[in-house]
């Protein structure tokens, strides 16, 4: 019919725009300054740079603010610059079997469609490659073809960065300090990121400068090919035609991880296809054969090359870094797969200090080192945290809720391809592998924090105990001189007699009176078991 025309992703996403996280004006701020940070990191991380990003917003008018974000990575080539920020689905992750912040290539181009509908003003983007020229864009996206529309474009002679990245976005916008705002995305990507520095000033003109917590940068990651195990038969006949392999064997070798010639053998003798099987000769009934064999094949798990998580250390360093608590502990656990994806799920506490007593634990949830502020509830994270029971590990807990509690949870998975529930990637789906991983060590960590409960109560139910003696001392030493027919004069050395008795039975108490939280002796004690210099369990 004549009304029936192609639709371009831009225009798609111009009339869709919630399904990227812009669908209020507070939400898309965040969305920005988020997508733009995670490239810098992203690009720094891949040059192996250690991330120094500047972010600033600007208030230009009551509901339009302008975003900069600005880093020291590696720039981008010329020719490049146009396309990644002004052509949708355009990136170089799609394909890659690798951990990365980005996949779709949707993020700032999506951020640049979002500025120009709201404001009609274009994006400006310098960006510089070392020992070359700067280049400055001023450009649109024309949503009828998906396709970059440069309106300025020039060389720049001097710019002060050697190399880096520099994008300027004017939108409509709402601002506000709060549980899922700009200032707690930053805050969060802090602690997660512990090897970036961030400087950041908000559109009341306050800095805040997020320094780096360590030198080492995350492991380098490597793209690694496709499972066996995650393959469907779609996907698998897609990838029979796109094959240069002249046999169904040398095909299995090449195209999947983890399989060898044994392996192969032991595939296609389960699918009855011989191994010298020309490739173009499979039909789809082959092919239904070798997925049902390939399931029925113990296969060895995915490397995991493709995956960096963060470590037990810098975990702890990071929280300690932006969290003012007296406990700290992290575990990384050892890696899983889910639909033939490798992924790796940590979780780090954080508990006591100055955080507020009679509250809900603060849940911070991480995926490829990306806070995740919306849609906690929807979340497999949460799920498994709302069902580990806290109340073994000392905290209070209702029934299908958060533990109460001075206490933040930290629970981060890195993978080659993070199970979101829709394109704003900002929940992860309730896989059963990835439940159980996340359960798992959050019962790892709450063994962790219910000892050092334990111990905490123990230390504070001793010191009392002690100091309640101490009271004593000076009347059980006058009571003994009278028996004893003492001489006033020894009478101090008697009490202090009975101190030093009480100090080699019981240890030493500085003051008499002080209180628990005042006691050196008792601070001490507790840092030691914090730093998790005492491991022992006690009994419940």
């Amino acid at each position: 019919m004549a009304e029936h025309r192609e639709i371009s992703i831009a225009e798609f996403f111009e009339k869709n725009r919630h399904l990227l996280g812009f669908d209020n004006k507070r939400k898309a701020l965040l969305t920005t300054v988020k997508e733009a940070v995670d490239n810098a990191l992203d690009a720094c991380e891949e040059a192996r740079i250690l991330p120094e990003i500047l972010v600033e917003i600007v208030q230009l008018d009551e509901d339009k603010y302008r975003v900069i974000v600005e880093d020291n990575g590696p720039g981008i080539e010329k020719k490049q610059i146009p396309k990644i920020f002004g052509k949708l689905l355009y990136g170089s992750k799609f394909h890659k079997l690798a951990q990365s912040r980005g996949q779709q290539g949707i993020g700032i181009s999506a951020a640049v469609l979002y500025a120009q509908l709201t404001t009609g003003r274009p994006a400006r983007i310098i960006s510089r490659r070392k020992g070359k020229p700067a280049h400055a864009y001023e450009l649109y996206i024309d949503t009828a073809t998906n396709e970059p529309r440069i309106t300025s474009e020039e060389t720049l002679s001097a710019w002060h960065q050697e190399h880096g990245t520099r994008i300027e976005l004017d939108l409509e916008a709402s601002y506000s300090k709060g549980a899922q705002s700009v200032d707690e995305y930053l805050k969060e990507t802090a602690i997660i990121n512990p090897h970036a520095t961030i400087i950041y000033t908000n559109p009341k003109a306050e800095q805040y400068i997020f320094a780096r917590a360590t030198e080492e940068l995350p492991r380098e990651v490597k793209s690694i090919k496709p499972h066996p195990h995650g393959v469907e038969l779609g996907m698998l006949l897609k990838m029979i035609q796109q094959s240069e392999s002249k046999t169904i064997k040398r095909f299995l070798m090449e195209a999947f991880s983890q399989v060898g010639g044994n392996t192969a053998d032991e595939i296609l003798s389960k699918a009855k296809i011989p191994p010298r099987t020309p490739l173009t000769a499979i039909t789809q009934q082959d092919a239904e054969r070798l997925i049902k064999a390939i399931r029925e094949t113990k296969i060895k798990a995915p490397s995991t090359e493709a995956i960096s998580p963060l470590g037990e250390e810098l975990i702890v360093k990071g929280l300690q870094k932006e969290v003012r608590a007296e406990f700290y502990t992290a575990i990384t656990r050892k890696p899983a797969i889910y639909r033939g994806n490798p992924f790796i799920i940590e979780v780090g506490l954080a508990y006591g200090g100055e955080l507020p007593k009679d509250k809900p634990a603060m849940l911070l949830r991480f995926a490829n080192r990306v806070p995740l502020l919306y849609q906690q509830g929807a979340c497999a994270f949460t799920e498994a945290v709302v069902k580990t029971n806290w109340r073994s590990y000392g905290l209070q807990q209702s029934q299908k809720a958060l533990p109460v509690g001075p206490l933040v949870i930290l629970i981060h998975i890195a993978s080659v391809w993070v199970p979101f529930t829709s394109e704003a990637k900002e929940a992860i789906a309730h896989y059963p592998e990835i439940l159980r991983e996340v359960k798992l060590a959050l019962q790892e960590a709450g063994r962790k924090l219910g000892s050092y409960i334990r111990k905490k109560k123990r230390v504070g139910e001793e010191l009392k105990r002690r100091s309640l003696i101490e009271q004593y001392i000076p009347h059980i030493s006058l009571a003994l001189g009278m028996l004893l027919h003492l001489p006033e004069e020894e009478q101090p050395l008697l009490e202090e007699h009975l101190r030093e008795i009480l100090e080699k039975k019981r240890g030493r108490i500085e003051k008499v009176g002080m209180s628990v939280e005042e006691n050196t002796e008792y601070d001490e004690e507790l840092a030691r078991i914090g730093r998790g210099e005492d491991e022992e369990e006690d009994e419940a």
